[in-house]
């Protein structure tokens, strides 16, 4: 948002504080300047410039077409100057470019003034036709003015040139009242204790009357929850033509190009005093009814950039008896907005809801100055001011009478936030006590109401248009920003009576320390887009086609959908860098996954690996090894280990999506699942190599992450290694011969490993082998062979009834 220093000082008297000083004020207000630019209404500003007159006038001696002249300019002796054009002559006043002055003739030339000598003449400058100083297009002769400003006054005085200092607001999407240059003002009126000029806008207001009531509009607003206030007049008789200059320079400023007086003036009051205007072409305004109402659902409106748009049911819309003329507070129709040969309009000012302004913005990707400030929350209460002060500068520079009384429809006022404050939280919260008297002051500077004050507490009514203000905090917000954060007195130390309780999980850090570890496993991370396309959703069963989040306009066919699975972007980047011969993969991604279902939209969190190629470089010492399952299930279980994940259960999967893995199990919920891609799924992203992936629920993991650890002294006794061979059917698993050693003895075994898995010829079919070892411990004494014996056989009976094993010696 741009704010003009010049218009400003046009509301609040400023002269003495410099551009810099403005810009500190107004950040330490919460309008934060993120830079200063200077304008110049004519390239250069006409610096070096100035009002001369010429004293004497002669024939060049060695040319016929030349003049040597004499002009005062200001300074203790008249300057001499050579001077080729025809009308030059004695007693003129004109404009002289000084030596070392810069001209623009055009934005793109420019050339500088130097002392010289023209056949043998001195020349000190030189007298400018209008074409030369970028004023207009003719050099039929110099510039001859009827001025009686003294000799030596800039140029940019006689002509009224402003440059000006621009300051580029950060506006937060809090600060709508700080969306106007009115808005700035009221800010600097309480930071500098000055009050806000009103003379030229009160004067008009009161000026206000209605001429007569020959064109009364009616207007129906069947839409109140979207649009709770809705006033209009209408003026006829006017002229459409050129704004006043000082309009003109007031839009140019902010970077706005000037159409014609009528728009200009709506647009002038908008970045005035922050509320939107709309003009409707009388002659557009059929049976003389103005209905604001919700659009049909798909019907088709042309806006004023000439763009045909579909429509949304919930799109607000302000209509004449027959069709819809614009899309409320957000932009015009292309028929029925102000042209040259308009002579009467309707002059709209409302208050739209923000929400339906927002979603109506959002949905048709148009922002303008009217919806960013309808979105935000405008003032319900300058609807009839702003209307009042168009209505009459429309009078004053297009003509014309107001022909209609003002139509004010608002059912429902939108009442103040009425918020108690007490002065202990005020000193409180900001850490230093602040005389009641300020706070008063400060408030009452920001047209906060004081309802009651008694000794501890303080009733305020805040207007509307401050949306951010509804709570006690706010207020007190309110009073620091203007008392300023740098008045707050900082001690050596610091104390608190209050230490809130940290959360002691912090996903951003858990996430880092994930990063780090896989980083230095050796893997790569990636970051892929969340759109893809549909095609992967019909292609595998265990994707859910009826849940895609589908986009509504789509910049391709290939980006139509947000991912449910994370496995597809992943399997492009492994195709992306095969085809590049890097064949050797191992990277992982944090990311999320979008899902429609009967409740709304949902969002997952997830981390997913991949694997694929060798597990490690060929090199002298050892021979590549191929990738495999548990080249990545090893990683995940240390990603387990890492956030003390505990409890952990396994089971076998087999899927369109894995075509064999684990799933990994936690109190009861899937936190992760580990396997092969099934070939079909890896074609569908065109890989046809093998690729091993991990899906991981890391919000799962997030919420049972534990950073109580328990530490305790190394045993002190030997641990004792026991081997076993045992000879299942080949459907069982190495996770059930965990889980039922683990469930036998829970005191002496600390570990269990399977170091070999075999089946061939040696065995019958449908059966093999797992060769397993076991480690028992006792911290507290050596184990002895009794007690080994009475544990292994344990083990062994258990084997043998709940899995039918044989055990091979």
């Amino acid at each position: 948002m741009k704010i003009s220093l010049n218009w400003l000082k046009g509301l609040i008297d400023i002269e003495d504080k410099t551009p810099q000083e403005i810009d500190e004020l107004l950040t330490s207000s919460g309008l934060e300047v993120e830079g200063i630019g200077e304008v110049e209404e004519v390239k250069g500003g006409l610096k070096g410039l100035v009002i001369g007159e010429v004293l004497e006038c002669e024939q060049h001696s060695n040319a016929d077409k030349l003049r040597v002249t004499k002009v005062d300019i200001g300074e203790e002796e008249p300057v001499q100057i050579v001077c080729g054009a025809p009308n030059v002559a004695k007693g003129q006043k004109v404009v002289v470019a000084t030596v070392g002055a810069e001209l623009y003739p055009s934005p793109t030339e420019s050339f500088k003034i130097k002392k010289g000598k023209i056949r043998g003449e001195v020349s000190l400058g030189m007298i400018c036709a209008e074409d030369e100083i970028g004023l207009g297009t003719s050099h039929d002769g110099i510039m001859v003015l009827d001025t009686d400003l003294a000799n030596g006054t800039p140029a940019a005085k006689y002509f009224g040139l402003e440059n000006d200092q621009v300051f580029e607001i950060g506006l937060t999407p809090n600060r709508v009242d700080g969306s106007s240059h009115y808005g700035a003002a009221r800010d600097l009126k309480v930071l500098l204790d000055r009050e806000i000029k009103q003379a030229t806008k009160a004067e008009l207001i009161e000026n206000f009357k209605v001429d007569n009531t020959s064109t009364p509009v009616k207007v129906n607003v069947q839409a109140e929850e979207a649009c709770p206030r809705y006033t209009g007049l209408t003026i006829s008789g006017i002229t459409i033509k050129e704004s006043p200059k000082w309009i003109k320079q007031r839009l140019n400023s902010i970077g706005l190009a000037p159409i014609n007086n009528v728009v200009d003036i709506t647009n002038f009051v908008l970045h005035e005093l922050g509320q939107p205007l709309h003009a409707f072409d009388l002659a557009k305004v059929t049976g003389n009814e103005v209905n604001v109402k919700f659009a049909t659902e798909g019907a088709k409106f042309t806006t004023l950039d000439e763009a045909e748009r579909e429509l949304k049911g919930n799109d607000l819309m302000i209509a004449n008896a027959s069709e819809d003329m614009c899309i409320a507070g957000v932009f015009g129709g292309l028929d029925s907005g102000v042209t040259e040969g308009t002579t009467s309009i309707f002059l709209e000012s409302a208050y739209f809801h923000p929400d339906f302004v927002r979603k109506t913005s959002q949905q048709h990707s148009i922002k303008t100055d009217s919806s960013f400030r309808f979105e935000r929350g405008c003032d319900p209460n300058m609807c009839i001011t702003a209307l009042k002060y168009a209505s009459m500068l429309i009078k004053e520079y297009a003509g014309g009478e107001i022909s209609s009384e003002i139509v004010d429809i608002y059912p429902t006022p939108i009442e103040n936030f009425i918020i108690d404050v007490k002065f202990k939280n005020v000193d409180r919260l900001i850490g230093q006590h602040i005389p009641q008297d300020r706070i008063i002051s400060i408030l009452e500077g920001l047209e906060i109401s004081i309802l009651e004050r008694t000794e501890e507490t303080i009733k305020v009514s805040v207007p509307p248009y401050r949306v951010d203000v509804q709570r006690e905090a706010d207020i007190i917000e309110e009073i620091l920003r203007i008392y300023g954060f740098n008045s707050v007195t900082l001690d050596e130390s610091l104390s608190t009576d209050f230490l809130a309780s940290f959360p002691k999980k912090d996903k951003q850090i858990l996430q880092t320390k994930v990063t780090e570890m896989l980083a230095g496993s050796g893997c790569f991370e990636i970051m892929t887009n969340s759109l893809t396309t549909s095609k992967y959703s019909t292609g595998l069963a265990d994707i859910d086609e009826s849940k895609d989040v589908k986009i509504l306009n789509i910049l391709s066919a290939d980006l139509d959908v947000m991912r449910q699975s994370m496995l597809f972007s992943g399997l492009e980047v492994i195709d992306r860098n095969i085809r590049r011969q890097q064949k050797n993969i191992k990277a992982f991604e944090f990311g999320k996954t979008y899902h429609k279902g009967e409740e709304g939209y949902t969002e997952k969190e997830h981390l997913t690996l991949f694997v694929s190629g060798t597990s490690s470089d060929e090199s002298w010492i050892r021979k590549a090894v191929n990738a495999d399952f548990h080249t990545i299930s090893s990683i995940v279980e240390r990603i387990f280990e890492r956030l003390n994940i505990q409890g952990i259960s396994k089971e076998y999967v087999k899927n369109d999506t894995f075509a064999y893995g684990l799933t990994y199990t936690a109190r009861k919920q899937v936190i992760a699942t580990v396997g092969m891609v099934n070939p079909k799924a890896a074609k569908l992203a065109g890989v046809k190599t093998e690729v091993f992936f991990a899906d991981i629920d890391w919000s799962a993991l997030v919420k049972m992450y534990s950073a109580d650890y328990k530490f305790k002294e190394l045993p002190k006794f030997p641990e004792v290694r026991r081997d076993l061979s045992l000879v299942l059917n080949n459907k069982a698993t190495f996770a059930s011969i965990q889980e039922i050693a683990k469930k036998t003895e829970r005191k002496l075994l600390k570990d269990i490993n399977v170091f070999d898995v075999y089946e061939g010829k040696h065995l019958a079919q449908g059966l093999k082998s797992y060769s397993v070892s076991f480690i028992l411990q006792d911290e507290n004494k050596t184990l002895n062979d009794k007690t080994i014996d009475k544990c292994m056989n344990a083990l062994i009976k258990a084997f043998e009834n709940q899995l039918g094993a044989v055990i091979r010696k």
